[in-house]
């Protein structure tokens, strides 16, 4: 292939994605590789637009995000609307995620509580010293 397009086979290797994965961008009009018969040839527009995905999808941006980025893209070369909307939804996940994160520690710590306590309970209800 050229370097101005890649098969899929090469996308999935570039990438780490799987056909079905490109199909699924494609069928949600994330992605637009040229059709030459049953083929699909990925433009470096494609590739640009798949690695933005993937980064979008890493850090828990809906598809209905991602596309809102990309077509801002589209629509304004200058990149600002889009630059200025990726970081307003950037902000947005950043509290979730560390929303999150908050009580994933508090269940954490609630759990080795709770297997404390259980470790206690059995070491007397079998006699044998609680592990350390």
């Amino acid at each position: 292939m050229t370097d101005d397009v890649m098969t899929i086979r090469e996308m999935c290797d570039t990438f780490g994605v799987t056909p079905r994965t490109l199909r699924f961008y494609e069928s949600k009009e994330l992605l637009f590789p040229i059709r030459d018969g049953a083929r699909r040839l990925f433009t470096k527009r494609d590739r640009a637009r798949l690695k933005l995905i993937l980064r979008g999808k890493r850090f828990g941006f809906s598809l209905e995000h991602i596309r809102q980025l990309l077509d801002l893209y589209d629509r304004d070369r200058t990149q600002v609307m889009q630059l200025q909307r990726t970081y307003e939804i950037a902000r947005e996940r950043l509290a979730q995620m560390e929303a999150q994160r908050e009580e994933l520690d508090e269940a954490i710590a609630e759990l080795r509580e709770q297997l404390e306590w259980g470790e206690g309970v059995i070491a007397s209800l079998t006699g044998r010293p609680a592990a350390e």
